[in-house]
């Protein structure tokens, strides 16, 4: 069993409940179990700047399946909730990231890991802190990054009971 980080976010069709959603579908995988989760995030939009906020969170998984595999299966969640891929930074009804798992690295046409922007990203640098601050990336520990980012377009929501 290998751990992996994945990061969530969607902005569609009640953003909060289809990450949510997510996290349930992920915890239900083959070989692959849900071991923690952040809090939601609400996110302004990057890139394309005119759509909704998004709502983030990351999650850890204990996954037998190797890193094609899982991404395959992220993938495909992502196809089942009826993501569109129409342009980049587009909104989205979900968008799965596998950013890392333990003790493999790939560096294909079609996964980085780990993956090569998150370090630069609030969205999922602050959620990552909130679960797992220790957790130690190539660019140094989880929380110190997170405190060197722009947070300010970044808020977490409360935790649903």
């Amino acid at each position: 069993m290998t751990l992996a980080v994945i990061a969530l976010g969607s902005n569609l069709e009640n953003p909060v409940q289809q990450v949510e959603a997510a996290l349930q579908r992920l915890a239900a995988l083959p070989a692959t179990r849900l071991v923690r989760r952040s809090a939601c995030y609400r996110t302004a939009p990057v890139g394309f700047a005119d759509q909704p906020d998004f709502i983030n969170a990351v999650c850890e998984v204990d996954t037998a399946l190797d890193a094609e595999a899982l991404l395959a299966q992220l993938l495909q969640l992502e196809q089942d909730f009826g993501r569109v891929r129409s342009f980049r930074n587009a909104p989205r009804v979900l968008d799965l990231d596998l950013l890392l798992m333990d003790g493999v690295t790939r560096d294909s046409e079609f996964l980085t890991l780990p993956h090569p922007r998150m370090h630069e990203r609030a969205f999922v640098m602050l959620p990552l802190a909130e679960m797992a601050p220790e957790r130690q990336l190539p660019q140094g520990r989880v929380s110190d990054i997170a405190a060197a980012l722009d947070g300010s377009g970044v808020s977490r929501l409360p935790r649903s009971k």
